[in-house]
């Protein structure tokens, strides 16, 4: 009984993270209130999977730590632009070969991960974030072309949910902080019901058992810039990922070794490919759960496994995967801010640490920005180069995460660069 409800608490922690992305997505692309029911519920079964996973060791995949995996919100951006250029089947076609990508390099991803320090992944992470934020105003506003977009009733619902989740942040502690975002969707959901806002046909439509399908949204389509963006998206995640392995390893007092790490690694890759495969989304290691763990001092890998069940057989059952597509748009977009505003504060974070430790790494950060929010708001800059380019360029994510990556080579790992580092060596030994 302990146990279950230790589980239970995980399942709390990250289900709004978990229930959010099918439902900005689905929302971005203009799913049927079926499909959206499908996409929540398959993306619940999948984090369930991808956790099972995780923490199930064995010579092949599986880190053996208390890791609980849910869908990254590094991919919503992204996978919105490219389904509303591509088609849903695209979003599915890059998933699959970012997943196979991910366990091919997973052996040596260790070796790999110097082209991407924490200068490099802040600099994504914080694009990715910026680029989010349009998507919760717009659905602040009650949705992008809604009739009564803007109006007091949507504002009052978005800003009140908004205003809700800040108080509950900052007058509550432990466990309750860290659902907030859960309580905030809740509780504006109630109000929104008051004012009757909410359309609970979809909830009565559901059926309460459904076998899951490969391809529910049709086979896959391979689009080359698509693919790219998705490889971006993995490899970051797996960095962050990679965080939470050590964090967890110390809190476990585990020690690390490249196996462990390359056992992690194929676990998300494996999850990756299998959310392509049915429907649902890539994955990465939720770093909410570890503050869990590190509150209540539990750390079982036994806790973390009854919760992949859990959520397995929750994502068995469409009725309640339906109660959370009834949440009216502008409570979706007053939580939405806050949760893509952290995702801007995690890039941040990530990068208030080096940021300052060379005037090229300023360079790095200002360049790779700019470039990525430029090519966002004016995307036919590029238009008139050739279509292999624009595959580089056509993204803002892609055009800001590439400046970061050559800017990174060319100011922090160039032989240039280490010359001048062993001559000031040298000066200061002297």
């Amino acid at each position: 009984m302990k146990t279950a409800a230790l589980s239970f608490q995980h399942l709390l922690a990250m289900y709004a993270g978990a229930i959010l992305v099918p439902l900005i997505v689905g929302e971005a692309l203009g799913l049927t209130s079926d499909q959206l029911t499908y996409l929540v519920a398959i993306d619940i079964l999948m984090c369930g999977v991808a956790t099972i996973l995780q923490v199930v060791r064995n010579r092949f995949f599986g880190i053996g730590l208390p890791v609980v995996l849910g869908c990254t919100f590094t991919a919503v951006g992204p996978m919105i632009a490219i389904g509303s250029e591509f088609g849903i089947t695209a979003i599915y076609g890059a998933i699959i070969t970012s997943g196979l990508v991910v366990l091919l390099i997973s052996r040596f991803f260790g070796k790999l991960v110097r082209f991407f320090p924490p200068i490099v992944t802040g600099t994504v992470v914080t694009i990715i974030g910026i680029t989010l934020i349009p998507t919760a105003i717009n659905n602040m506003g009650g949705g992008e072309g809604s009739e009564d977009f803007g109006s007091i009733l949507n504002l009052s619902l978005a800003f009140g949910t908004l205003l809700f989740i800040i108080f509950m942040y900052r007058f509550t502690k432990g466990f309750i902080r860290s659902i907030s975002i859960l309580i905030g969707l809740v509780a504006g959901t109630i109000a929104a019901a008051f004012m009757g806002k909410v359309d609970f046909s979809a909830v009565g439509e559901a059926s309460y058992f459904h076998i899951v399908q490969p391809f529910y949204f049709g086979m896959p389509t391979f689009e080359w810039s698509a693919i790219l963006t998705m490889i971006l998206v993995a490899v970051v995640s797996l960095v962050e990922s990679t965080g939470v392995y050590f964090a967890l390893g110390d809190m476990t007092e585990k020690e690390l070794k490249e196996e462990d790490l390359s056992n992690g690694y194929r676990a998300e890759g494996f999850a990756i490919l299998l959310g392509g495969v049915f429907n649902a989304f890539p994955y990465t290691a939720f770093s909410q759960n570890v503050g869990l763990m590190q509150m209540t001092g539990v750390k079982s890998v036994r806790v973390i496994l009854v919760t992949g069940i859990m959520l397995v057989t929750l994502g068995f059952i469409p009725k309640i995967a339906a109660v959370t597509t009834v949440i009216p748009t502008p409570v979706l977009g007053g939580a939405m801010v806050a949760m893509f505003g952290m995702v801007i504060a995690q890039g941040i974070k990530m990068l208030s640490g080096v940021i300052s430790d060379s005037p090229g790494n300023s360079m790095i950060v200002a360049c790779s920005v700019g470039m990525g929010m430029g090519v966002t708001a004016v995307p036919e800059l590029f238009a008139q180069f050739p279509s292999g380019i624009q595959i580089l360029t056509s993204n803002g994510i892609v055009a800001g995460s590439m400046t970061a990556i050559a800017l990174n080579i060319v100011f922090n790992m160039s032989p240039v660069k280490a010359k001048i580092r062993t001559t000031a060596v040298h000066q200061e030994n002297a």
